[in-house]
């Protein structure tokens, strides 16, 4: 198998579309990840563009060992002075100067002739070789060039000392037959290409860069280019995570080895995404947070049966634990059990028919159900309590002080009872319609809500503590609507103190009189 090494340039090509300038720690943790991740070569940044991406550059070069340290160049010797100075620290540091190559850009940015863009990229390749044997040389926009001048130039700078050619898809142009077609033509025409490595640079303006670069791979090239989470000018780069398990998972088919360590491409991406600020997308492939969750009811159960009916990535393999069966309303019973026994609940089949019927009910609220939803639908469903239930809530506010409250109780699962209380807003006046259909006179010690969950429909969790003259009593409750959360949470803690100071078995009698008694 050949070699086929990978380079990066979320530092360079990444940053520089950010709109923000990230510092040296910055930089530096995602240099190391980078490391660890396996890639060949990372492009820490233009040094010649600002004293920032210098020093950066210059540090990034002391600093990281295990890969070669690469910074951009234009093909003036300026900038190549100040990129082999900014270097000069690294174990292995490579110059990648270059020049745009496609008729529009020499006509109308560089107001160059061919003859002149070809002196220039050769002045600047022997410049680079005075600092260091290791230049790579880019021939920017070469997808659009003429095919004849771009071999003669590429020739030209090679006998100059180029280590390395750059044929980028500068403006992702390209197509993947096309791109691969050129490749070829390189390998081909360029009679001294066997002399220096090969790389492809691809961007993403029609969506193919992957594709573009995986047809140059097939097609010969020795180095791919891209960056972290596919960051970059416009539409962003080639995504190299995405390249890397392509590969991974159709090795034959590419005939290239790599020293890539995918266990680290999750945790890579997580760290330039967060210090980068720009958010992976969920259904973005390989690193997107739905790449290995699984919502339909007939995949989860084909998932939880056979990994590989629809997973053709372990995500393990990219050091993500384990797949995610995202529970929702869709979700079969096989699915729910699943994921209660990896929480550590065993139910039997009698029982996790209720616990279904209680998901379901909460699934129709929510858009997907988390964990932390679950174990407050065990709490819920395996501690309901049996004296009181609380069967309907009706709160009306006036103003920000007056509410009343409409409460329906089941009481022993037999009789309904329904009253209601005005109060110093939803919550005091829900707690007193509870208490004129309990009786209770137990003293209300603390109250608290929180988020059990997460999104906008996060589920509420209340806690409330009662007391006694004997014992003091917690009542929990769970429900996206807080104000039913803490009715159930009152009732909870009311139905433990009244069944264990009055006895389970107190008869409906022994209750107070409602004027709304069903």
């Amino acid at each position: 198998m050949r070699r086929l090494y990978f380079f990066d340039t979320t530092l360079r090509d990444g940053e520089q579309s950010l709109g923000i300038t990230l510092n040296v720690r910055e930089k530096l943790d995602i240099a190391r990840q980078i490391v660890k991740l396996g890639v060949d070569v990372i492009e820490a940044g233009f040094p010649a563009s600002s004293p920032g991406d210098f020093e950066a550059v210059r540090i990034i070069a002391r600093e990281i060992k295990g890969a070669v340290i690469c910074g951009l160049s234009r093909s003036v010797p300026k900038d190549i002075d100040l990129c082999a100075e900014a270097l000069r620290g690294a174990e292995y540091p490579r110059i990648h100067t270059g020049i745009a190559v496609s008729p529009i850009h020499m006509e109308k940015k560089l107001r160059l002739s061919p003859d002149q863009v070809i002196e220039m990229a050769v002045g600047a390749v022997k410049h680079a070789k005075k600092y260091m044997n290791d230049v790579e040389f880019y021939a920017e926009d070469a997808f659009r060039s003429n095919r004849e001048f771009l071999v003669k130039i590429l020739a030209k700078v090679i006998d100059a000392g180029a280590t390395v050619v750059n044929i980028p898809d500068t403006v992702g142009y390209a197509t993947p037959w096309e791109y691969g077609e050129l490749v070829s033509y390189v390998k081909q025409q360029v009679p001294n290409i066997d002399k220096v490595i090969l790389s492809i640079h691809c961007h993403n303006d029609l969506g193919m860069a992957t594709a573009n670069s995986l047809a140059g791979i097939k097609a010969g090239a020795d180095q791919i280019e891209g960056t972290i989470n596919g960051i970059g000018e416009r539409a962003g780069n080639t995504s190299l995570e995405e390249v890397m398990m392509a590969i991974y998972t159709q090795k034959k088919d590419y005939g290239v080895e790599t020293k890539i360590k995918t266990r680290e491409i999750a945790a890579t991406s997580r760290l330039v995404s967060l210090i980068t600020g720009v958010p992976v997308p969920n259904h973005k492939a390989i690193v997107g947070a739905n790449a290995f969750m699984h919502a339909s009811g007939i995949h989860q159960d084909g998932v939880l049966k056979e990994t590989q009916t629809y997973e053709i990535i372990d995500p393990e393999i990219i050091g993500i634990p384990r797949n995610q069966i995202v529970l929702t309303a869709r979700s079969g019973r096989h699915a729910l059990k699943h994921r209660l026994q990896e929480l550590g609940y065993s139910l039997p089949d009698s029982q996790l028919e209720q616990v279904y019927e209680s998901f379901l009910l909460l699934a129709d609220k929510k858009q997907e159900i988390y964990d932390e939803d679950l174990h407050a639908l065990m709490g819920e469903t395996t501690a309901i309590p049996k004296l009181f239930r609380l069967k309907n809530i009706a709160v009306a506010t006036s103003g920000y002080q007056s509410a009343t409250a409409t409460i329906t109780i089941a009481i022993n699962d037999q009789e309904e009872v329904t009253d209601a209380a005005i109060g110093n807003g939803p919550v005091d006046a829900v707690f007193k319609a509870i208490d004129r259909i309990t009786g209770n006179q137990a003293r209300l010690d603390d109250f608290s809500l929180r988020s059990v969950s997460r999104g906008t429909e996060a589920q509420g969790n209340a806690t409330v503590k009662i007391s006694s003259a004997q014992n003091s009593y917690i009542g929990r409750g769970i429900n996206t609507d807080i104000i039913t959360a803490s009715a159930q949470a009152y009732l909870d803690a009311v139905s433990k103190l009244m069944e264990k100071e009055r006895g389970h078995n107190e008869s409906k009698a022994d209750l107070p009189d409602s004027p709304h008694r069903a």
